[in-house]
Parts: C-alpha cells; structure tokens; sequence
C-alpha cells in the first residue's frame, strides 16, 4: 500500500454509540492519520425503519467530542440509492440477480425437510428454493404484487469471476470462497440495496483503500470481493481488528446503554478517558510514509 491511506467508519443510526464503536472509529482513524491520508463518515442508514435522524445527529456529536476529524462530506447512504440500483442491474442484465419470495419461516421449513442442507460460515444458507423456479414463473408473481427479495445467484457468479482473492493485514492473503454465504441478499422490492451491496459501492465510490472493521465481518469480505469483481470494482486491503468486549467475553452491542458514549459524557468521564477505555493507542508523533 502506498501512502495514499483512505479509511472510513460507517455506523448505522440505529442507536447511540458505545465503546466498541470508539474502538473501531479510533482504529481507522488512527491507520490514516499515520500514513497522511483520509478519513471517512458514512452514515448507514439503508434500514430506514430502524434508523432515525437523532441518533445520526448523536454519532457526529459524539465523535466530534471523542476528538475525531474526518475529512470531506458525510456520506449519507440513503441519498444514493440510485446508484445502488445501478449496480445492481448491472447483475440482474447479467444473469446473475434472482427474485426470492419465500418467507424466513419457509426457508427454515424447507432446510429442516431438506437431508444435507447447505451451511457456511454462519450455519445453514439458503437452499436455493426459488432460484430452480421458472423465468415465466418469477414475473408472474412479480406482477402480482409479491413481496421478494433479490439474491445474488452465487454459482453462477463465482463461474463469471472466476479464482479471487483479497488480502488482510494479519491473515495474509485468502482465497475467497462465495460460498461460504450462499445466495445472499442484495435488495428488497422495498429496498434498492442490502448492506452487502451498498457497502461494496460505497467503499469504491468514495475511494477507500483500507478496510477497517471488527473480526465478526471477516466472513463477508468473501462475499464484497466478489460483487467488486462482478462489478468492477478497485479491491481494498483489509484489517479485521480485534472486538472489545465486555467483562462477561460478549461482544458490545446497542443494548448495552451503560457504555454508550452519551451515557459515559453523562456520567462525567472525559475524552481521554473514553479513549482509554475503549484501549485507543495514539498515533506516533511522525506520520509514516507508508502504511501496513
């Protein structure tokens, strides 16, 4: 990598932040500011039944007070769902794009009837119900006015892009293996976009070059490196850091309020403290010509 370091945090408004987020917004901070480069926001707001503008407002509040700069315009995910929906008819011209109309509770039917279920990396995976339907069949029930999700056809995508890999700063270089999550979702008839496909454009359009984020995301990087393939994408390097914990060994999550940075402002705790306590180290006190 060269000195051109771009990293970004994206949370989702879904909540307050809470120490694990500091971790991971001081980690990729941190990575670009000792190599002179860039820091990005993006704020994730594609779930927009969930998300809410306060909590948005909050995460600028508060990294702001954590002692964070970022560089350029916020990203707001919700304002570029035109381009998300022209990535993903790129895929659908391709072939490579199916409409899934089975309900959650149909495909867990239809994986217990079925004797060697397909699994990965995170259990049982789809069992392709709807991708063996016929194309007449598909707009029939789309016309009708069905519910469906949009799901990348897997086999068919990993045969376009062929053997691929990426590279992570612990793990060396790794051989992606699309399987391993199966024919994921890439929007709803509600939704232009699923996490995995806004991520992936996001991360091109705004030029990252380093992907920083927690261990429990190392499994879809498989499948981002496929959709930058598919699409043609530039592939970033990645570092999938360490999670913090709580004292119990579970990962932090939005429940626990008590280790929300509003909650720690609140209780009269400073910067640096938080910063501390979210186990920060600063950057050196001379940017590095290169990066990891």
């Amino acid at each position: 990598m060269t000195a051109a370091v771009v990293t970004r945090f994206a949370p989702s408004p879904t909540g307050y932040l809470h120490l694990g987020h500091a971790h991971a917004a001081l980690f990729a901070w941190t990575r670009a500011r000792e190599a002179g480069g860039r820091f990005l926001l993006r704020i994730e707001d594609i779930d927009q039944g969930r998300c809410r503008s306060e909590f948005a407002d909050a995460i600028l509040d508060d990294l702001a007070w954590l002692g964070l700069d970022w560089d350029g315009e916020v990203r707001i995910q919700s304002r570029h769902f035109d381009e998300y929906r022209a990535a993903l008819g790129r895929l659908e011209r391709e072939g490579l794009v199916y409409p899934c109309f089975c309900t959650r509770a149909e495909i867990q039917a239809e994986i217990a009837r079925a004797d060697a279920a397909p699994h990965g990396s995170d259990g049982p995976l789809y069992p392709g119900t709807c991708r063996r339907i016929t194309e007449d069949e598909r707009k029939a029930r789309v016309a009708a006015g069905e519910s469906y999700a949009l799901r990348l056809d897997a086999m068919q995508a990993t045969e376009s892009a062929g053997p691929l890999f990426f590279e992570d700063h612990d793990a060396g270089r790794i051989a992606v293996d699309p399987a391993s999550h199966g024919d994921v979702v890439l929007a709803r008839k509600e939704t232009p976009a699923s996490y995995h496909l806004a991520v992936t454009v996001d991360d091109a359009l705004q030029g990252v070059t380093l992907v920083t984020r927690g261990s429990d995301l190392f499994a879809a990087t498989h499948v981002h490196r496929l959709l930058q393939a598919l699409l043609l994408l530039p592939t970033p390097h990645y570092w999938h850091h360490r999670l913090l914990l709580d004292r119990d060994g579970r990962r932090l999550a939005k429940r626990d309020q008590a280790l929300t940075l509003i909650a720690l402002r609140a209780a009269g705790r400073t910067p640096a403290e938080v910063r501390r306590m979210a186990f920060y180290s600063p950057p050196r006190r001379s940017p590095a010509t290169s990066a990891m």
